[in-house]
């Protein structure tokens, strides 16, 4: 038998959705808040919650992540009377099983919760991948998420896109695809599409015969003919450019591709995992990207999830880190301040696990023989920028945060970290968000080239902090 726990505070919808769910045979539990809901949740049980967005204490769709971290890793279906298309994508994204609005119809409801409840238990019983994962640090649901993706990818022979932004770690996963394929024994051939000298496209990517042009003194193996057998990695495949875009597809439909200057076809065996941090989708309406050819390129997506919508892994990157780079210096082991992993906490990354990476580099760096990583060691714009979020009411954060919303910390009213840190953070977001909006004055698609968001994460984070173009 399932056990299903509804998260709604319509006590009547919930009494009808109680009598129609257990005639499944399924055990079912109710809670009225977010609160009480995610603390059934934190005791573990369930296999399904049905979670409403609009809540008296919060917003359904912000305790997805968390509410997908927890201990047996529900699988959640959210069901709301105000639907919207941005919260429907980002709920989908975030790992919600299903979105549905209400009121919905015993069938529209009963065979989600049927599907969920056989797709979790499956999942339970089913043995961990052993999968080959260097480098992928981490343990929390929203990375558990992208390795089965990547384990599904791996044993697939189709196309993969993975998106997210700049430092999320595409080419890692990429690989880790690759390793763990049977493709593994093959080369895996990197084409950093962004740094393609425009003239050289084609004959690096299909090569060319001597002869071809003024500088060809020797035949030249393209990039595709060398990932023969294996993997080619086209990284910031939003950079390629159109015309070649429109050549490379007809490679990936048939495999076929002529050198520059070539009199005969050549055949190569490969499979395309490409990356972007660019919205393709976007990029498709302004022209600037072929529809046919994104189809291609993403019949398997993996979307790696920033570093902030993460920070159950930050302690174990940060170990990983320090651990490396004192190995490769052949310095001796540094300990770490309380204060240290605070600031590394509370800060927002937003260069992610890259810039992650390269702060803890610079930190040891200014150590120097100090046998303690203090948060002054930290750099410089990492430290200004957590002063600033330390500084509440102060000028530059006057006009959102007034002074009587400061936390007063006291023996009754002491904070948890995660709450502190996640007021941290809102703060932040708010004016990163007010900011943003105004410096590209209200116009959407170019706040999401500015911030490296998708326009549905875009608008579901204006709505979520109730700010307006």
């Amino acid at each position: 038998m399932g056990n299903i726990l509804i998260i709604d505070d319509d006590t009547s919808f919930c009494r009808a959705l109680v009598a129609v769910i257990s005639e499944m045979d399924l055990h079912v539990e109710t809670a009225h808040t977010l609160g009480e809901g995610l603390k059934k949740i934190r005791r573990g049980g369930y296999d399904v919650v049905i979670l409403d967005v609009v809540l008296p204490d919060g917003n359904g769709l912000d305790a997805i992540v968390e509410i997908g971290e927890a201990p047996d890793q529900p699988e959640i279906i959210i069901l709301t009377g105000s639907g919207d298309p941005d919260g429907a994508e980002l709920a989908v994204k975030s790992g919600a099983w299903d979105y549905i609005t209400k009121p919905p119809t015993m069938n529209k409801i009963r065979l989600p919760v049927a599907r969920a409840v056989e797709y979790h238990a499956r999942k339970a019983a089913r043995p961990p991948e052993a999968l080959r994962r260097e480098a992928i640090i981490g343990g929390s649901q929203a990375l558990r998420a992208c390795l089965d993706m990547v384990a599904r990818a791996a044993k697939s022979a189709s196309n993969v896109l993975i998106t997210g932004e700049t430092g999320t770690g595409k080419e890692l996963f990429a690989r880790a695809i690759h390793q763990n394929s049977d493709r593994k024994d093959c080369p895996f051939v990197v084409v950093d599409c962004a740094a393609l000298p425009e003239h050289l496209v084609e004959s690096m990517l299909f090569g060319h015969e001597k002869g071809a042009f003024t500088t060809a003194d020797k035949r030249h193996v393209g990039l595709i003919r060398q990932a023969h057998g294996g993997v080619l990695f086209l990284d910031e495949v939003g950079e390629l450019p159109l015309e070649v875009q429109k050549a490379f597809l007809r490679v990936l439909q048939e495999r076929r591709f002529r050198p520059v200057g070539g009199t005969r076809e050549e055949e190569s065996d490969f499979r395309v995992v490409a990356a972007t941090n660019r919205d393709l989708d976007e990029m498709v309406a302004a022209w600037r990207f072929r529809q046919d050819l994104l189809f291609r390129l993403r019949t398997i997506t993996i979307d790696l999830p920033p570093l902030r919508e993460r920070t159950g892994d930050i302690e174990a990157l940060a170990r990983h880190f320090l651990e490396t780079l004192t190995r490769e210096t052949d310095g001796g082991p540094k300990r770490t301040s309380p204060e240290f992993w605070g600031a590394l906490l509370e800060y927002t990354w937003p260069g992610n696990v890259r810039e992650l990476g390269n702060a803890l580099e610079s930190a040891l760096a200014a150590a120097g023989n100090d046998p303690v990583l203090l948060p002054r060691h930290l750099p410089i714009n990492i430290r200004a920028m957590l002063a600033r979020m330390s500084v509440n009411g102060g000028p530059c954060q006057a006009d959102l945060e007034p002074m009587e919303e400061r936390i007063v910390f006291s023996h009754d009213n002491f904070p948890t970290i995660k709450d502190f840190r996640t007021d941290a953070l809102a703060r932040v977001e708010h004016r990163y968000l007010a900011e943003l909006l105004r410096v590209s004055e209200g116009k959407i698609q170019r706040a999401c080239a500015l911030s490296g968001l998708s326009r549905a994460r875009l608008y579901a984070l204006m709505k979520q902090y109730s700010i307006e173009r």
